[in-house]
């Protein structure tokens, strides 16, 4: 008869059965949120497109915690109410935003504003 478990340390490595390990221990195995949840929370966030940071850097706009936690919630908020490409107003800044991708495309003060049109948007918001 051939014995085919695995010794190491005196402790044999024997397959798992049905029941589990957890079981056999008596131990609660916990678990903290799914990859699915913290990827469906991140994506939840806005995002700025490149170009939409060197016109902030460039323009020197800042956005605080504060700020930045507002425009995410306001395009939240468009995309409830089925916006796709949204001019945002908010601080005398103003920012073009792709709602469906939750991301910036572009952002001005609101001395560069005044004069221009926006085009190809289906909604605005003012805070």
């Amino acid at each position: 008869m051939s014995d085919n478990r695995l010794f190491f340390d005196t402790q044999p490595i024997l397959p798992v059965n049905n029941q589990g390990i957890a079981s056999r221990h008596n131990t609660t195995v916990t678990t903290g949120a799914s990859f699915a949840d913290l990827l469906t929370k991140a994506s939840q966030k806005v995002s700025f497109s490149q170009h939409a940071l060197q016109r902030m850097q460039s323009r020197n706009l800042n956005l605080s915690d504060q700020e930045l936690e507002k425009l995410d919630s306001t395009v939240a908020r468009m995309a409830t109410k089925g916006a796709r490409e949204s001019l945002i107003y908010m601080n005398d800044m103003a920012f073009l935003v792709s709602v469906t991708n939750r991301t910036v495309i572009t952002a001005m003060d609101g001395s560069s504003a005044k004069e221009n049109i926006f085009t190809n948007i289906d909604s605005a918001a003012i805070i």
